[in-house]
Parts: structure tokens; sequence; C-alpha cells
């Protein structure tokens, strides 16, 4: 399969430039500074305008407090609740507990307990701008990290539970799958599907049990059919070999004929992503399928082997921004490919760090304006995190229809980087693990939590006309 770049778009195709083309691109632009695309000309609307008064009010509430001293007991709290077996703290059990956890964190950063909740959800992400949104099933395992290395639990009767888990969670990310549109991702994570999944990924089988890979083909049929795409999650390293090569043999499958259903997720605080990504690169380009890689920083550093972790956060933002680079170089950013064709490809940048979203954007707009070849780009962040982030590209976005391009424009604007957001659903006790490490990265991105706290009581005090 011949490998796809990615051009300006011409109205009747992706693939497609000229010099004179691109000539005419750059001169109906105007140039964007990385300050300008997060923060827009006093002209437009302030980023966090469109922010509901509620939202915006708990937002405050929760940032100023992650951003304080109390972080550490309400995270040593969160985790005593998620640890517990006593029916007296357990959300399950415990409609006190599980209130408690409704109103705070967890109508935060999740987007609902059932359908109704979800859509509504959903909804509202869409009426802000965002192009779309990435829906999760919360449900997980978690690896405990111990001096005798990793391990997981084990259930009682795992044989009896093994298969309903399974098709338990089959059904939760069909239910996700219906509550998405054209366009939408889901995010799968394989240590969900129970018992069987867990021994099978700490094994590192290269292939997953029958049950599972059934359960999984049905998923992507399903996802295709429906003109959505989803991603592998990312998870702790002792079960990352296999989860790569369970997702690695699902893209084979599945991204053919210009098609990408799957995607998987490479951790840039990973010593070893950059050599991940070459692989990858490298399976893609002589096998002849489409690669697509979701990028994050890594989200179980309180959970998982800590030498295999970049030894501090500036080594980890390097890696990051150099994979970012590279990818949208159509260049691999651990060596060169060694006469391997540059594989048809899609990035994810799914990131809160506010420098790494300027540099991706203002890479792929520039490539893209020039007539450089790249490949597409998508954003995105959390529920709940980093919104100054999101709302600063929106408010970007949203003149670009009717003021940058207008009817016949050369360029039309879902070229550029698109904007998505990022929600998990699942009862309160499925998103626990999920709500502790969003506390916990919050916890060690101190200075980011501050500037979103700031962001969040400046818009406060415009929106409510006072003086400072």
């Amino acid at each position: 399969m011949k490998s796809k770049v990615f051009w300006p778009k011409k109205p009747e195709s992706f693939y497609s430039a000229s010099k004179s083309f691109a000539d005419a691109t750059t001169a109906a632009l105007p140039s964007y500074t990385h300050h300008d695309i997060l923060h827009p000309s006093p002209r437009k609307k302030p980023p966090l305008a469109d922010l509901p008064t509620k939202t915006l009010l708990r937002s405050v509430l929760l940032t100023s407090a992650m951003a304080s001293p109390l972080l550490p007991p309400l995270i040593s709290l969160l985790k005593y609740v998620v640890d517990s077996k006593s029916p007296l703290l357990h959300p399950s059990t415990n409609p006190i507990t599980n209130s408690i956890l409704r109103a705070t964190i967890y109508n935060h950063f999740c987007a609902g307990v059932n359908e109704t909740e979800v859509r509504k959800t959903v909804q509202d992400m869409k009426t802000l701008g965002f192009k779309g949104v990435i829906l999760g099933y919360a449900r997980e395992s978690v690896a405990k990290i111990d001096a005798d290395g990793p391990h997981v639990e084990e259930w009682k009767n795992a044989p009896i539970i093994a298969d309903r888990a399974v098709d338990e969670w089959k059904e939760g990310n069909l239910r996700t799958l219906k509550m998405v549109g054209k366009g939408d991702y889901i995010n799968i994570k394989f240590t969900g599907a129970g018992p069987t999944a867990v021994a099978a990924l700490a094994r590192g089988d290269p292939t997953p049990p029958p049950r599972i890979m059934h359960a999984m083909t049905e998923i992507c049929e399903a996802t295709a059919a429906q003109g959505s795409r989803f991603w592998v999650d990312a998870e702790q390293q002792v079960f990352q070999s296999a989860i790569d090569a369970w997702t690695i043999d699902l893209m084979r499958r599945f991204n053919r004929d210009g098609n990408v259903v799957v995607l998987n997720t490479i951790q840039a605080y990973l010593k070893s992503s950059a050599e991940n990504v070459h692989r990858h690169l490298i399976l893609a380009g002589r096998e002849g399928w489409a690669l697509g890689i979701k990028l994050v920083r890594g989200a179980y550093i309180a959970h998982d082997i800590r030498d295999r972790i970049h030894d501090t956060k500036a080594d980890t933002d390097r890696n990051y921004n150099q994979i970012v680079e590279s990818l949208l170089s159509r260049r691999s950013p651990f060596r060169d490919l060694s006469g391997t064709t540059f594989p048809d490809a899609r990035l994810f940048v799914a990131t809160h760090n506010a420098d790494s979203v300027r540099r991706a954007y203002s890479l792929s707009r520039r490539r893209i304006q020039t007539g450089l070849p790249t490949i597409p780009l998508e954003m995105g962040q959390l529920q709940g995190m980093a919104d100054e982030v999101s709302c600063g590209l929106l408010a970007e976005y949203r003149p670009a229809s009717d003021e940058l391009w207008g009817k016949g424009a050369p360029v039309e604007a879902s070229v550029f980087p698109q904007v998505f957001k990022c929600l998990a659903w699942g009862s309160t006790e499925e998103c626990l693990h999920f709500l502790l490490r969003r506390a916990v990265e919050n916890q060690s991105a101190v200075t980011r939590t501050q500037d979103t706290a700031a962001a969040m009581r400046a818009e406060v005090w415009r929106r409510f006309g006072w003086r400072r």
C-alpha cells in the first residue's frame, strides 16, 4: 500500500496540492504566533466565555483546592476510599459516600452513570464548539507495584466470572459506541475485560484469548460501520507489551483502504517511547496498513515501574515534543526509517500542556499553509482539566469558517487541527481509579493547575463585572 501524504485540502481531496495552490494558501491566511493561538486578540470572544457558569464555578473551587496544600490529604483520603473493602466507605454500598463523590469530583471529571446523563454531556461539549468527543467506559484493573514487582489481584471464582466479565465489557463498549456519533471516538481499556484479559496481558500473551478476540472484532466492526473510531488506552507496563501487540494486530486488520478505525496510545514519559513509535512506523510502512497514534505523557507514574520513566518532567516534555514534531514532519523520532516508506498515519495529541499544544498546532498549521507534506492532527484534553487550553483553541477556530476561509477559499477549516474533549463514564465505583489518577495528575502538575485556577477566577471576575 502506498503511503498517503497529507496536503492542504482542495474540495475534492485531502491529498493533492500544487505550488500555486500553496502560494495562494499562504497569501490568504494571516500568520499566528504561539501566543496568539491560546490568547486570541481582544476583538474575539474570551476563551472561557461559553463555559456554563455552573461548570465554571465548580472548576474554580476544585482547581483552587488542587493548587493548594489541601491536595495531598485529599488524595490520601481518596486513595483510602479506593483501596477500602469496607461497605461503610465504598460508594457502591454507602449512598453518603456516593453522593459526596458525585457532587464533587465525579461530576467534574466524568460524563455520567447512564445513557441519558452521558448523551447530555456529549451534546453540551459539542454545543461549546468541540469537533467531537472521546468517550470511554471507565472500568479497569490496576496492578499493584511493590518490592516484589508488579502483580495483579487474584479473583475468587475467577473461572466462573471470567466469561461474564468479558461479555459485560463488550456490551459496555458497544453501549458507549451508541452514545457517540460519526467521527467521534470511544476509548477502550483491555484490563476492563476482567480476569481473563488481565492474566493474559500480565503474561505478555501476543494474542488475546478467543473470547476477547471475538469481542474486539465485534466492537471494531460496529465502530467502522458507524463511521466512528476508537483508541486503545495505554496502561501499566506490566500489561503494555501485550496491549501493543493486540492493538497492532487490530490496526493490521481494520486500518486499511484509507480508513483509520483503531489508534494505539503511547506514553511519552517512558524512556522507550520514541523507539516504540519507530517500531510502529516500520511495521505499518512495511505491511501497508495505516497507523493511528494517540500520544500522552503518561498517567500511571504512581502505579508503575519508576526506572522505566524519564528521570525528570523536562525530559518527558522534550521527548513528547520531539515525537510530535517528527511525526508531523513525516519522520521517525528515533532513527532513520532505513528505506521503509513512511506510512499513512494519524496523530492525536492528547495533552494538557499548553506549550506542547502551541507547538503542535503551529507546526501543523504552518506546514499546511506552506504546502509541506504532513499528517492529519487532532488534539484533546480531559473533561474538567485544562479548559483554558481547550477553549482557547476553540476561540481560535471559531472565526475560521467565517473570517479566514469564506466561500471558495483555497483551504478549508477542516484541514487544520481539530479539538476534542475526552470523557469517561460509568458508576462512581467504576470510575474510582480514573478519579484518583486525575487527582494525582493535578498534584504532579501544580503550575499547570495554578494556571487553570487563575484563568477560571479571571473569567468569573470578567463574567460578573467585578473589579479586582
